[in-house]
């Protein structure tokens, strides 16, 4: 609680937190920000800091902590991921000129989603603030990214589509109406954002009248039809939200958002957030990082722009021939002219982020440097188009005004700018001059003129006072406190003149002023703080010319961007020999010497074995495929879907040769982690993914299944296994192109059952009781697991692997598992109950004998008998 009677500064400072109740309020105060009750309290534990208090002597003293104004960047990171808002609260006139308290006023709020600072902000990583509004019994979601001006917008009426495509976008911030956790379309939702930085606000915020009228403003249109969007009120609504979110914490026009973009939630190969993890699209399964996942081995980008544009393309993959095979012919464009695509990738390094620094200067949060950086990098354009003139085709050749001169846009005139205004040795702030050239402006030119001379003036007073007074160790010196002074020794004091004015005692010298001191030093201050006000006013000039030009800095950013992210993928398929994979709309999917792109990278002591997958419609659409763990069914499972992916990306694909059937979605199922806070368990979600794959994969789709049914006992697994494939083959008595790794050999059998499956297994030799993986995919099915000599290369004790190979004979001879309790070892054999469920590994030869004991030979013919015998001969050759 504040004190009884609080001091003027307290009483501003609680006016102002009143209005920014739910952030924590950074105070400016001189050189510090300061922060005072609960929010001293809550920030000094969050950064760590010193807790004091002002005003001690009170009974109620004022707590209180504070960090350094050029140095609060990293507090506020700090705060922001911790799930805090900061309010910044600026001195908003000149201390000097102030009568009585200072004026302040909150010029900022930073949140999550609020982030400009290069520092705070992840280089290929956007940075979204999304809105989510209900309309009717649709739901739309829009999101902008203030750093870059993004803008995009979309609509669905299904929930689990919307959770999908918050998946891919991955917003650091969402904005919800206040009743979502009681509205039954958007309540699962809320659910799925527990750990989210999560705003909610009034539903009228989020209304599609208000939306549109927000949105006409701000893009200066009458309608919204030529964005695409005047009929998507759900999707308004949001982006009203928040176009309203981002004026009200940035406190200044938005000049940089000056479009929306509307998009299709079916438009794009879908891949669900099971997809992503499983396939380790984006990270890896270990920590989420980039090494070790397929964006980590295809991103070869230089710029931060092409970096965020290519993770969008993987989020987005194509499902359209025409763009698809567009970027194919711009990759073999690309590839056919080595030389060029090296020069073009060595003057993309030149290139900074020209997305982030337009934002930044529209924002007025950019500085002399950057504008520094925007010159570089504009220079840079004439030689890129230079290089591009012996390419055709969109995707190579700019598609704005045609370039004169090499100079799209006219930006070349900007850089001119620049170049003659911005000091190369620019110091990082814009208030205390040394940032533009004397010659630039005649006015300033006089002005440094004076503070330059005046620098010479005081040497020569310094001489010329030495001498009239006889002290050689007089010295003419200035600081901020109390400006310019002559000092001498205290021991010489006695021999100053009379008109020297006593300013300061120290312990061994005295400081003195006098008039003429006094008079130059009001004409140079004078002079100083007049040149820092007009080179301020200059550059904020400069700054409105680059804010007047964003619409063109952001198309050749994008450009750029994209020509960023197919020199990236030309330059990764040259490296790995990769090849264009031609798309077919007929189902077929034929991969032949297919690679791991990932493991083929990171593999290390043996070559990577490729392997040849051929699927279609009509004959081959479900794979089965058995072998023992470690064999590499799971790497050619996950290689076909990645190889699959990359196709609709764009890319090359690491193959001899690849024909890919446009597919709609990929599923997976492959290995599953509790989910103990949720409260579930391996199988439940097991068979969460299984569901929602046979609920939602149609023929277009492509299903990667791996061990289904393991997290149960072995029959209710192998049942429904079983039947999942049976399903994936009838659906719609079309199917789906499936992938099934699966250790219950029984299933093997669905192949006489089934005309569209097929029996694969990973071989593998055998060699002194000892197992060669050979990693090759072959056809036909197996009836061995080789478990045991996993279990050896895995290190487990000799010991066991004894024992077990013990329990398997008995096993596989019928034989009951209480024989033997004698002996040592017996202790790690399996209870005589789980025999039954042991028998479904019984030999192929047991098998046949109990068939053989239940056959009725007086209603079977001759050649009934010998077509029986054919299929058991068949079985035990392993077909």
């Amino acid at each position: 609680m504040p004190a009884a009677k609080p001091t003027p500064m307290i009483k501003q400072y609680l006016e102002i937190k009143a209005q920014f109740p739910d952030t924590i309020l950074f105070y400016r105060m001189g050189d510090f920000y300061e922060m005072f009750f609960q929010d001293a309290e809550i920030a000094s534990k969050a950064l760590e800091i010193t807790l004091t208090s002002r005003n001690k002597q009170d009974k109620v003293p004022v707590p209180m902590c504070g960090v350094p104004f050029r140095a609060v960047n990293g507090y506020i990171a700090r705060l922001i991921e911790q799930g805090h808002k900061v309010a910044i609260c600026d001195q908003v006139e000149d201390p000097a000129k102030a009568k009585g308290l200072v004026k302040r006023e909150v010029v900022r709020v930073v949140t999550p989603g609020m982030v400009i600072e290069d520092e705070l902000l992840s280089a290929k990583t956007p940075n979204f603030v999304l809105a989510l509004a209900r309309n009717g019994e649709r739901a739309g979601i829009a999101y902008a990214d203030i750093s870059t001006g993004r803008f995009r917008l979309a609509e669905t009426a299904r929930i689990d589509v919307l959770i999908e495509e918050l998946t891919r976008i991955a917003p650091r911030e969402i904005l919800l109406p206040a009743d979502a956790p009681e509205d039954d379309l958007l309540a699962p939702l809320c659910r799925h954002l527990q750990e989210q930085a999560v705003t909610y606000l009034e539903v009228e915020r989020l209304g599609y009248s208000p939306g549109r009228e927000g949105l006409m403003q701000q893009f200066g249109t009458l309608s919204l039809k030529g964005f695409g969007c005047e009929s998507a009120r759900a999707g308004v609504g949001a982006a009203g939200a928040v176009l309203d979110y981002i004026h009200e914490t940035q406190k200044q026009a938005l000049t940089h958002l000056d479009h929306i973009e509307t998009y299709g939630l079916d438009n794009f190969l879908v891949l669900d957030a099971a997809t992503t993890r499983n396939l380790e699209i984006l990270g890896n399964l270990q920590n989420g990082g980039r090494k070790g996942s397929l964006l980590g081995v295809m991103d070869l980008t230089v710029t931060a722009m092409g970096g965020r544009l290519l993770k969008q393309w993987f989020a987005y993959p194509l499902r359209s021939l025409t763009p698809i095979r567009a970027r194919h012919d711009a990759l073999g464009q690309v590839l056919a002219r080595e030389g060029v695509r090296e020069d073009i990738r060595e003057l993309l390094k030149s290139v900074a982020d020209l997305e982030r620094l337009g934002g930044k200067l529209a924002l007025g949060h950019g500085n002399a440097r950057d504008m520094l950086a925007l010159k570089r990098s504009l220079r840079a354009l004439p030689a890129i188009w230079a290089q591009l003139e012996g390419y055709s085709g969109s995707l190579l050749r700019w598609q704005g005004h045609e370039p004169q001169g090499g100079d799209p846009e006219g930006l070349q005139e900007l850089a001119d700018v620049i170049e003659a205004a911005v000091r190369e040795d620019a110091p990082p702030t814009i208030t205390e001059g040394g940032m533009i050239r004397p010659e630039y402006d005649g006015q300033l030119a006089e002005l440094i003129t004076i503070s330059r001379d005046g620098k010479s003036w005081l040497v020569r007073l310094e001489a010329k006072e030495r001498q009239r007074t006889g002290i050689n160790a007089l010295k003419v010196r200035y600081n901020k406190v109390f400006g310019y002074y002559i000092e001498v020794p205290k021991a010489r004091s006695g021999d100053v003149p009379d008109h020297y004015v006593r300013k300061q005692t120290l312990v061994n010298a005295e400081r003195y002023i006098t008039d003429e001191l006094k008079q130059f030093e009001l004409k140079v201050m004078n002079a100083e703080e007049q040149r820092a006000d007009m080179e301020l006013a200059i550059f904020q000039k400069i700054r409105r010319k680059v804010t007047d030009r964003h619409r063109s800095l952001s198309r050749v950013a994008q450009f750029l961007a994209q020509l960023d992210c197919i020199i990236a993928l030309a330059t990764v398929a040259a490296e790995n020999d990769y090849r264009r994979p031609q798309m077919n709309a007929e189902g077929r999917l034929v991969i032949e010497d297919g690679r791991h792109p990932v493991v083929e990278k990171v593999l290390s002591g043996e070559r990577f074995v490729p392997n040849t997958v051929r699927m279609d419609d009509e004959a081959n659409q479900v794979l089965l495929i058995t072998g023992p763990n470690m064999a590499g069914k799971s790497t050619v499972l996950r290689q076909v879907a990645l190889i699959v992916l990359l196709a609709h990306l764009g890319s090359y694909v690491p193959a001899r040769t690849a024909d890919v059937s446009l597919t709609d979605r990929i599923f997976t199922r492959v290995g599953a982690l509790d989910n103990l806070s949720a409260g579930q368990s391996t199988f439940m979600m097991e068979m969460q993914e299984t569901a929602n794959i046979l609920h939602n994969a149609t023929r277009r789709s492509l299903v990667i299944l791996d061990e289904i049914g393991r997290g149960t006992s072995t029959f209710d697994g192998l049942s429904i296994a079983w039947a999942v494939a049976e399903y994936l083959h009838d659906q719609r008595k079309k199917g789906v192109k499936t992938l099934f790794a699966t250790h219950y050999h029984e299933l093997t059998e669905l192949a006489r059952q089934k005309e569209r499956i097929k029996n694969f297994n990973i071989a593998v030799k055998e060699w002194n009781e000892e197992i060669i993986f050979l990693r090759k995919l072959v056809p036909g099915g197996t009836n061995r697991s080789y478990g045991i000599q996993v279990a050896r290369l895995a290190g487990v004790p000799q010991s066991v692997i004894r024992r077990a190979r013990t329990i398997l004979t008995r096993i596989e001879n019928g034989e009951s598992l209480d024989q033997g309790r004698g002996d040592d070892q017996a202790t790690n054999a399996a209870t005589p109950g789980s025999h039954v469920q042991l028998e479904l590994f019984q030999r192929p030869e047991q098998k046949i004998m109990s068939k053989l004991k239940a056959l009725d030979l007086s209603q079977m013919t001759p050649l009934d008998a010998l077509n029986w015998l054919n299929e058991q001969q068949d079985e035990l050759n392993g077909a």
